[in-house]
């Protein structure tokens, strides 16, 4: 039923879209990802399971010019047991509806924002126990820096679906939990990187370098601390291969700062690879 109506509201709003901008286009893009490891706001969401990472396949949509987006993602981790133990149980659908613009074009302090909704749903699992929705608002100044940095922040705010209590609670998200709501603030900074000849034929490639440092107040799981949790350092680059393909591989390393998390995590830091492929239309 509610998968019903989170598709229902995605039509609603590509109509909307289409009757404010008739000369407008729907475009968007198709995505195949892998991860080999699976986070979710530093959380190790394969901690003791038999295999590690995530498979990602994303449909997005830019409705008609209007600023206004959509998107549908099936996450499908690597391993036989996340939650209770069943693969099937570990998949997860996120449905997303956001909106973004600019702001104070061709000054210092240009803004560029985006403000969305998702919501978190595990197909075969009780909704009451583990489903979970975020509003969240995002900021980056392209412009303040002349060095070509871009700092950013995004603010999320997390709660559960519905109100249901499970009869064991648990600390990992993807198993029954009795509450993970909470605020989390990421500041953020990215630059993108010039190399030359870094491959026979390629004059230039663009390396888009990124770090992330996060304060967690509660979300994601049972007893997370209100402290400053993680950060992210990250690399990756776009390969056109034409025909509106476009290939990214990355690298990225979490080290993760608070105690609770770190405990979650059965106290390791994590480094993973990715690797996406995109079709744009």
């Amino acid at each position: 039923m509610k998968k019903g109506i989170l598709l229902t509201v995605l039509v609603v709003l590509s109509t909307a879209g289409f009757a404010q901008a008739q000369d407008g286009e729907l475009t968007g893009s198709i995505e195949a990802a892998y991860r080999s490891a699976y986070t979710w706001y530093g959380i190790d969401r394969t901690v003791g399971a038999h295999g590690e990472g995530v498979t990602e396949s994303t449909l997005n949509l830019d409705l008609y010019g209007t600023g206004l987006g959509a998107s549908v993602k099936w996450m499908l981790p690597n391993t036989g047991s996340v939650g209770n133990g069943s693969l099937v149980n570990a998949e997860e659908l996120w449905f997303t509806l956001t909106y973004g613009g600019s702001c104070l074009d061709y000054e210092t302090y240009a803004t560029d924002y985006t403000i969305g909704w998702t919501y978190y749903d595990f197909p075969d699992q009780p909704s009451s126990l583990v489903d979970t929705q975020e509003l969240f608002a995002s900021l980056s100044w392209p412009e303040i820096c002349p060095a070509g940095v871009v700092p950013s922040y995004t603010l999320v705010r997390m709660w559960k679906s519905e109100g249901g209590r499970p009869s064991s609670p648990t600390s990992a998200r993807g198993t029954p939990t009795s509450d993970i709501s909470g605020w989390v603030h990421i500041l953020g900074m990215g630059y993108d990187m010039p190399v030359e000849d870094l491959l026979p034929d390629l004059p230039e490639q663009i390396l888009h370098l990124s770090a992330a440092l996060v304060y967690n107040e509660g979300a994601g799981a049972i007893g997370v601390d209100h402290d400053l949790s993680h950060f992210v350092l990250g690399v990756s680059t776009d390969f056109d291969l034409g025909n509106d393909l476009t290939l990214t591989p990355g690298i990225y390393h979490q080290r993760v700062l608070e105690k609770s998390i770190r405990q979650l995590n059965q106290d390791k830091d994590l480094t993973w690879a990715s690797v996406g492929l995109k079709y744009a239309f």
